[in-house]
């Protein structure tokens, strides 16, 4: 019995952090021994935010080292670069057809970006979840590990998909469902106090996995807490709390317990709890930090990566995409 579909990507607007990390390629890892898993690296998603050639040359290739360091197996899931994959436009192009102004507008990320960026407001932003649909279908990927953030993308990668089968009378996508180890995906806490560690909110708000420990020291130094609790066993602030979530990946329960403690009866040192959590984050990214090192200078290896990957990636798009031309009515002369 074949194995379920796999298909999931990140965008490479620089170094992987925790979140990436513990929020999707932890999970990513896992599958790619469960599954038939195809991982991207999202390049053409990026364009949407007008990325310097060389800076997107060189975040491409940071996130494909931070993949292996990682774990990711190029003989166990295909791994490859979306911008390899000439199908993946043609498809996007093919599902833009049937993809209708109201309805892209009415997406709750595209309305955000309305709001905050209303000078640029380019018909890649309002077409996003089509190409993200494309990612999807293009490997007929039945399960997405995605978070709640995404789940309105893949309600529309379905919503195309079933319309493309209905249009065209042939029942050649799946439909796309989100899927990962456990009920949700971990969701690692920014140092600024925000609900969610990203780099929208700024570099000092993430741990990225290649920090070096002066850096990680440095940013939880500066992580945001309060001026204390007020009174015995009162409920931390979300920033405080944020720094006790990062201490049950991090940490050992023992010392979690002495500062959640140390909260409730008002003895705690900030600066102690900030300067153990730094060393814990050293410690527990330290073996990857290694590796992304040693990739960084086999160039080698990942030119072979790349190369095993788009062969993989292209023969499933090539297979789905002449099914889509013959259905739509698409016939060589020659």
């Amino acid at each position: 019995m074949a194995k379920e579909i796999v298909v999931s990507g990140i965008r490479p607007t620089g170094n992987l952090h925790l979140g990436n990390y513990m929020g999707a390629v932890t999970n990513f890892v896992k599958m790619q021994y469960d599954y038939t898993c195809y991982f991207f690296i999202a390049d053409y998603h990026s364009l949407t935010t007008h990325p310097n050639p060389a800076d997107l040359h060189n975040n491409v290739r940071q996130v494909l080292i931070e993949y292996l360091a990682c774990g990711l197996n190029p003989d166990a899931c295909t791994l490859y670069i979306q911008s390899d994959l000439p199908q993946i436009p043609e498809l996007y192009m093919m599902l833009n057809m049937h993809a209708y102004k109201g309805e892209l507008e009415r997406v709750a990320s595209f309305k955000e970006k309305a709001r905050t960026q209303p000078d640029n407001l380019n018909a890649g932003l309002l077409t996003y979840p089509v190409l993200m649909a494309a990612d999807i279908l293009i490997h007929k990927a039945g399960k997405v590990p995605v978070g709640k953030d995404q789940e309105q993308h893949l309600e529309m990668a379905r919503t195309f998909g079933n319309r493309f089968n209905r249009i065209y009378e042939k029942e050649i996508f799946p439909e796309p469902y989100a899927f990962n180890y456990g009920n949700n995906l971990i969701k690692i806490p920014g140092l600024q106090g925000g609900s969610k560690m990203s780099k929208s909110d700024g570099d000092a708000n993430v741990i990225s996995l290649i920090n070096t420990p002066e850096q990680i020291r440095k940013k939880m130094s500066k992580a945001v807490t309060e001026t204390g609790p007020l009174m015995v066993d009162s409920i931390p602030s979300e920033a405080v709390q944020n720094l006790f979530n990062l201490m049950k990946i991090v940490s050992t329960d023992e010392k979690l317990s002495h500062y959640t403690k140390a909260y409730a009866n008002c003895s705690i040192r900030y600066g102690d709890l900030k300067k153990d959590i730094a060393e814990d984050l050293i410690n527990f990214l330290s073996p990857i930090r290694e590796k992304i090192t040693l990739l960084q200078a086999d160039n080698k290896l990942l030119a072979k990566v790349v190369k095993q990957g788009r062969e993989k990636a292209q023969e499933s798009a090539a297979n789905t995409l002449k099914e889509c031309r013959e259905v739509i009515g698409f016939k060589s002369f020659l």
